[in-house]
């Protein structure tokens, strides 16, 4: 039997979950030789929503980001991810953009793509592999589990089974991105789908977050039935709303008695340096979580649950987050039981909220549910409340998305004659992919890419937090090994 191998979900999911994708690239270049000599099968980066908050939030040009991580990183095989038809929000994206997105990135270094689409349009996702193998890319189609009346073992087996059918992917991702999938269950459903992947000669990954506590046992269920590639991330970027750990996911496989691929003895050092970090920018750091019925009715992956909370604090009504969730698990069935995951958590989510706080239900329908009732993001997985398609059909947005039937699909050549014909491609990307002034303020910024160490940590600058917080404070000294700063007020 071959190693285990991990792929490392710090830099992507770990602080997708955490820090709300705002992690900067020259917090990553401090420990970037340490990642790169760990041995990781893969290491997951970035994605589209990411490269939106750096421009939004950070100022930060995420290709230049990408390009300096890609430098530092020069051993490993980095992956990005994207939806089939949808990159940054909740819109649907024509497929000249998607493809564009993809070549792009493997223009930048990304070497392997992990392809989502929680409607599990098998055809499609075949679609967007082939484009990112023929761009030199490893494509990776997921999975997604999900408890519901329709996604039964039957459903299960035959989208994987039109997956390695399309002969174009390189692994498959089994997903729970809710962190609902039970160790009964999971032998089950792991094992039909590693009998088919053996069949087909497709690997098959584990991403599954420990929203439950019940990840870490899957990962060990997983492996027993012939799974050889992990997803964790650094301790104080894992557990709860992100996956589980690496140093505890390694130890758990070797006391087993599983031969693992990496060189954890400096995974320590890591750890450290993104939780002083988290210190610093005041973002929580990974910690367990117990075991919730709730959390598995609801099936929220945990970034979506923090949404919540601030919308309903902005319109003074957070006592009503319970009543919200409830609503949550109505909308779900009542939408033909989209799997919680983007971008159907944040459009099942929107509509219970809405319902609760305007107290009358499908009273609005924001764009994106027609988009999704009018069949533009793909075939919901069961039956849509006939009610709620009358609703949507009586609006007139709804009434002419239905009317259309598919989303707009402009060319490559008429999205550049809107945007200008001599920009970059990455430029584009950004510029048709972010709407506003912030792609402007971004470029005006011009950010330089630089290591950022924590304030706090061995390698930091402990003395400083000192002096920011002393208002009587004219100045300080430090010497280190032969070279000795001051600064003064």
């Amino acid at each position: 039997m071959p190693p285990v191998e991990v792929i490392d979900q710090t830099l992507r999911d770990g602080q997708q979950s955490y820090w709300g994708m705002r992690m900067r690239a020259g917090q990553i270049i401090p420990v970037a030789p340490l990642i790169d000599a760990a041995g990781y099968r893969c290491v997951d980066l970035t994605g589209s929503s990411i490269f939106e908050v750096m421009v939004r939030f950070r100022e930060e040009n995420p290709w230049k980001g990408l390009d300096a991580i890609r430098a530092a990183l020069p051993r490993s095989t980095l992956r990005a991810g994207t939806r089939t038809n949808g990159i940054v929000g909740m819109n649907v994206t024509p497929d000249s953009i998607v493809e564009l997105w993809i070549r792009t990135l493997a223009k930048h270094g990304i070497g392997s793509l992990w392809i989502f689409d929680c409607l599990h349009d098998a055809e499609n996702m075949i679609r967007v592999a082939k484009i990112a193998r023929d761009a030199g890319m490893d494509p990776s189609p997921q999975l997604n589990f999900s408890q519901s009346p329709v996604h039964t073992d039957d459903y299960y087996a035959d989208v994987i089974d039109r997956m390695i059918a399309g002969e174009a992917a390189h692994t498959i991702i089994l997903g729970d991105e809710a962190g609902v999938l039970g160790p009964e269950r999971a032998r089950k459903w792991i094992r039909q789908s590693q009998e088919r992947a053996v069949a087909g000669d497709t690997p098959l990954e584990m991403h599954f977050h420990n929203r439950t506590a019940m990840a870490n046992l899957n990962h060990i269920i997983g492996v027993e039935e012939g799974v050889r590639i992990v997803h964790s991330a650094i301790s104080t970027l894992a557990n709860g709303v992100s996956m589980p750990s690496t140093e505890v996911t390694v130890d758990n496989l070797r006391r087993l008695g599983h031969e693992v691929a990496i060189d954890d003895s400096r995974l320590a050092e890591v750890a450290e340096h993104f939780g002083g970090l988290a210190d610093d920018e005041g973002f929580a750091r990974g910690a367990p979580v117990e075991y919730q019925v709730a959390n598995i009715q609801q099936q929220f992956p945990g970034g979506m649950m923090g949404t919540l909370r601030e919308q309903l604090k902005q319109v003074g009504m957070s006592e009503r987050l319970p009543a919200v969730l409830e609503e949550a698990i109505r909308v779900r069935e009542e939408m033909g039981w989209p799997i919680m995951a983007t971008p159907f958590s944040q459009l099942v989510g929107i509509q219970a909220l809405l319902n609760v706080v305007q107290g009358e239900r499908y009273a609005t329908i924001p764009d994106e549910n027609l988009m999704y009732l009018a069949g533009w993001y793909g075939k919901p997985p069961g039956e849509v409340d006939p009610e709620v398609l009358d609703r949507a059909a009586a609006h007139p947005r709804g009434k002419e998305m239905i009317a259309a039937g598919h989303a707009p699909q402009p060319s490559l050549k008429e999205i550049r004659a809107s945007y200008g014909e001599n920009l970059t491609d990455e430029e584009l990307l950004l510029r048709y992919l972010i709407p506003g002034e912030d792609v402007e303020t971004m470029y005006r910024a011009d950010n330089p890419i630089e290591p950022i160490l924590p304030l706090g940590g061995p390698a930091g600058l402990p003395w400083l937090k000192d002096l920011l917080r002393a208002a009587d404070a004219r100045g300080v000294s430090v010497t280190r090994g032969g070279v000795s700063v001051t600064l003064r007020k």
